[in-house]
């Protein structure tokens, strides 16, 4: 199908990236090692993709979790399956976010930045708003790469309890290796990498990470976040014109009202075409959709409009 469904790069990883992954086949009869430039090294963890951050707060025992929704659905299932208490922090339209309505007794924050599903990309101080003494604030930035100069980031920026948690699946098109990392405070990720085995990550997942952290794959991003923000403005131009309501937002993919949005999507799939449903997510009304940014998006227009017409 003609997928707008997944938020990861089409047509694969490029083949500098494949040709690295295969000169590192030879090496998989050795433990891993690799080095990671950036922040001082006890401020960073690599992980097997920025999910697995998700999956390890539960380790971090908090008492209260506040999630700022609709968002990455992840946190929620982890953390309601170790039992910890969790409050949700519902943002109306047009989801900007607000300290109000976060339990002043939470010690566990999670808000993502740009927000899945909406694309909302919040302001730094926005989110530096949310922290309280006793509290961690986590923030995924799992698609923090697919915005132009990466703004609002808070990966560079060394904060004892903040911790941000970066993906490199969607934009080098590793879904099926799954690398990411968290950054944060020495103690905070000590405390968070507890629980896990010894050789949590492989050989080719520490490649890929090395390489996508070299300065010419940063570049590289950059320079696809840039062409990524033109293509998204076309698209949001498209579905503006068939009077839907699109969410502004800065995330490689769209989130937009249709007035009937089973009927819409079970359309779109006679067509070959795949969108996200997203009555999944906390708060966010049956009639909503979202669709990756992608170069074929006049095919997703043409399509809803036999449906609108």
């Amino acid at each position: 199908m003609l997928d707008f469904a997944v938020n990861v790069r089409p047509g694969g990883p490029p083949s500098w990236l494949t040709d690295r992954l295969a000169a590192r086949l030879p090496d998989l009869g050795s433990y891993p090692s690799a080095a990671l430039v950036g922040r001082a090294a006890d401020e960073v963890a690599l992980l097997a993709g920025g999910a697995e951050g998700f999956a390890l707060l539960a380790g971090l025992r908090p008492q209260l979790a506040a999630l700022v929704a609709p968002s990455f659905t992840e946190p929620e299932a982890v953390l309601a399956a170790a039992g910890v208490p969790i409050h949700h922090v519902v943002l109306p339209y047009p989801f900007t976010l607000t300290a109000a309505g976060v339990p002043d007794e939470a010690d566990l924050v999670v808000v993502g930045n740009p927000t899945n599903p909406t694309g909302v990309l919040h302001r730094r101080e926005e989110i530096l708003a949310l922290r309280r003494p006793g509290r961690l604030l986590v923030v995924d930035e799992a698609f923090a790469d697919g915005v132009p100069g990466e703004a609002h980031t808070l990966a560079g920026e060394s904060l004892p309890d903040v911790l941000v948690l970066r993906s490199l699946t969607k934009t080098w098109a590793l879904a099926g290796l799954r690398v990411g990392y968290a950054l944060g405070a020495p103690d905070v990720l000590a405390r968070l990498t507890a629980p896990r085995p010894h050789w949590p990550l492989g050989t080719l997942q520490l490649e890929a990470i090395a390489a996508a952290s070299s300065p010419e794959a940063v570049a590289e991003a950059a320079a696809a976040s840039r062409r990524l923000a033109e293509l998204r403005a076309a698209m949001v131009a498209g579905l503006d014109g068939l009077g839907l309501g699109v969410v502004a937002g800065d995330a490689p993919f769209v989130l937009f009202t249709v007035p009937d949005a089973e009927l819409m999507r079970k359309h779109l799939e006679s067509k070959g075409i795949a969108v996200r449903r997203c009555d999944t997510f906390v708060g966010l009304p049956e009639n909503y959709l979202r669709a990756a940014v992608r170069p074929e998006w006049p095919a997703l227009i043409d399509a809803m409009t036999e449906v609108l017409q």
